[in-house]
């Protein structure tokens, strides 16, 4: 015990400063070199493909559209033209609400639809679809579903760009009425006598509004869907 005591005061404390100094370089020493090589790395950036997005001021054409949407009593927001690859969307609109007779319509799952293919569509819903559903089922329709509008894709089997592609379509797949009772396109077209009265009594009169009418009967592909296009040709089927 002795021995430990003497070698541990055979060290002067005069020196401890300068070991303390070199300890302190020392640490600074590895931080410095840790931290170098975070900060000097270079890290290449990835390329990113994103739609052009176009801020201009509206045109006359859309400010007339868009106050007569909101005339019909539709709740939208309006939304800068879009342009993605060969496909492109311009006067176009995030629809949310339309109105009815008596109640608001919750349209679901159309972030981008172009305003007229909206002003067309909130005409239909009003005169041809909730007063249908009350005189055929006795409730008015609250819901209308969709499969959406702007899709930058061909028309299913061809080389042409889909209506789609430019938001001037929506398919419409089924229906909430205020009662709770929900319709759909591809059960109800083959459903209860009144679901089919309905359905086919709706497309008719989409028939009368829109440029292009694709439903259960023109092929598989609109099994569980209408498709309604603008456009100023008649096609119903």
């Amino acid at each position: 015990m002795e021995t430990h005591r003497h070698a541990f005061r055979s060290l002067p404390v005069t020196h401890w400063p300068r070991r303390l100094g070199l300890a302190a370089a020392l640490v600074a020493l590895f931080a410095v070199a840790g931290c170098a090589p975070e900060a000097t790395r270079q890290v290449p950036a990835r390329p990113v493909s994103r739609p052009v997005v176009q801020q201009d001021l509206p045109t006359q054409a859309e400010r007339i559209c868009r106050t007569g949407l909101a005339e019909l009593g539709a709740d939208f927001v309006p939304l800068p033209d879009l342009t993605a690859g060969s496909c492109s969307s311009s006067n176009a609109v995030t629809l949310y609400h339309l109105a009815s007779d008596n109640t608001r319509v919750v349209v679901t799952n159309l972030p981008r639809i172009s305003c007229s293919l909206s002003q067309d569509l909130s005409n239909w819903t009003r005169f041809g679809v909730s007063r249908a559903a009350q005189q055929i089922l006795g409730s008015p329709v609250v819901k209308l579903e969709t499969f959406g509008s702007y899709n930058c894709r061909n028309v299913a089997g061809s080389s042409r760009l889909s209506a789609h592609s430019t938001a001037s379509a929506v398919d419409i797949s089924g229906f909430v009425l205020a009662d709770g009772r929900r319709i759909t396109v591809k059960g109800g077209w083959s459903g209860s006598s009144e679901e089919r009265q309905f359905l086919r009594t709706i497309h008719q009169s989409a028939c009368k509004r829109f440029g292009t009418v694709l439903g259960p009967e023109y092929n598989r592909a609109h099994e569980d869907h209408l498709h309604l296009e603008l456009g100023g040709g008649k096609f119903c089927r």
